[in-house]
């Protein structure tokens, strides 16, 4: 059993990856200025970069957990997610509103993707 480790620290690691899947830490925005649309861009943009460098993309995403801090912004987060899921291939998803780990974050979000078989 192969389990290969990225972007790690000494408490977390980013990706890890195991029999071609791969899960991501939860990512949260780096500018925490940004209103839930922008925040929610960031985060995606994370995700993105993070499947690319482990051989992925977001058409191989199979599940994803969302966290808002407030629902009232949900259909915010929503339109950019929306706008990001390729068209046809739509992940399990659950969302929830939650506390998350500073309060200047207004989104958080974890994914679980395939690698393609080369």
């Amino acid at each position: 059993m192969t389990v290969t480790y990225h972007d790690s620290n000494t408490r977390m690691s980013q990706a890890t990856v195991h029999n071609g899947t791969v899960y991501l830490a939860g990512q949260v925005p780096d500018d925490t200025s940004a209103d839930m649309r922008g925040q929610t861009e960031q985060v995606l943009a994370k995700i993105d970069r993070l499947l690319a460098a482990v051989g992925t993309s977001k058409e191989h995403v199979l599940s994803a957990l969302v966290w808002v801090t407030d629902m009232a912004e949900f259909a915010e987060m929503n339109s950019v997610w929306d706008a990001w899921v390729v068209a046809g291939r739509p992940p399990a998803r659950a969302a929830t509103e939650a506390k998350l780990a500073l309060p200047e974050f207004k989104v958080e979000i974890m994914v679980t993707a395939a690698i393609p078989e080369a």
